[in-house]
């Protein structure tokens, strides 16, 4: 039976970030993700997580400038030092925080960069933070982003992010396989799931084309949430997803897959 977390990033923003846990323990969620947990103390976060009943599955390394377009600096050549102080203070928060798995940030490509150069240097970072997080047994993820979402994300395709994890070559290192990106870049979503199952550990999901509730859409999710049990995946399902009002109101797809009542 597929495990669903909230996402507190894009769910719950009728209220401020700090009550969206006890809104997500109230909507039946067990456990959270969130973008970013930078802005808070881990104390405090970890507070409301215990306070709530909460585990919290997942969180990326930061973002970097976004203003000037950046998402991630781990993949931009001659910003190491940045990058690696980003990945020591993901680690202190996943320690703080108990999160099994973070999601290492690359970077976006300036048109005309030397893409080469980029990967060179993700792949020098990623083996960085699977140094640093592995004693923990901390699992690492890299995450495809669709160019509408996120132009010149360092890779948009599922087969790329296949592809680096096999160059970056550590063992706790895995893919994020986010339903709604897969799909608007690569299709064929069963075959990702059932040929690839083992090398993703965390699963995400929205409606496409418009990244709203699961309950919509051209993506059958029930098919798909029966072929991740099919397979074996036994991680967490995070639905990083906008609603399409409020939060709450739309959460009639998940009344027959919560396990808190």
């Amino acid at each position: 039976m597929p495990k669903f977390a909230a996402n507190l990033s894009t769910q719950f923003n009728e209220v401020p970030f700090l009550a969206r846990f006890a809104a997500a323990a109230e909507a039946g969620f067990e456990a959270v993700e969130f973008l970013f947990p930078y802005d808070y103390p881990a104390a405090q976060l970890k507070q409301l997580l215990d306070e709530n009943q909460l585990k919290l599955v997942l969180f990326n390394t930061a973002a970097g400038d976004v203003a000037a377009s950046e998402w991630g600096v781990s993949g931009i050549p001659g910003r190491e030092v940045e990058a690696k102080a980003d990945i020591d203070r993901a680690l202190e928060y996943a320690l703080a925080l108990a999160c099994p798995q973070v999601h290492i940030m690359s970077a976006t490509v300036p048109e005309g960069a030397d893409r080469q150069a980029y990967v060179d240097t993700f792949i020098s970072n990623m083996r960085y933070a699977s140094e640093q997080f592995a004693p923990h047994n901390i699992t690492l993820l890299i995450e495809a982003l669709n160019p509408k979402t996120k132009p010149n994300y360092l890779y948009s395709s599922q087969y790329q992010t296949l592809e680096m994890v096999e160059l970056i070559d550590r063992p706790n290192v895995f893919t994020q396989l986010d339903l709604f990106h897969a799909q608007l870049v690569d299709g064929n979503l069963s075959h990702l799931i059932r040929h690839h199952a083992g090398r993703y550990r965390h699963v995400q999901i929205a409606s496409a084309p418009d990244r709203h509730e699961p309950d919509e859409g051209e993506i059958n999710y029930p098919y798909l949430y029966a072929l991740l049990d099919e397979v074996g995946y036994d991680g967490w399902i995070g639905c990083e997803y906008i609603p399409r009002g409020n939060t709450q109101e739309g959460l009639g797809w998940f009344k027959d897959w919560r396990t808190r009542r």
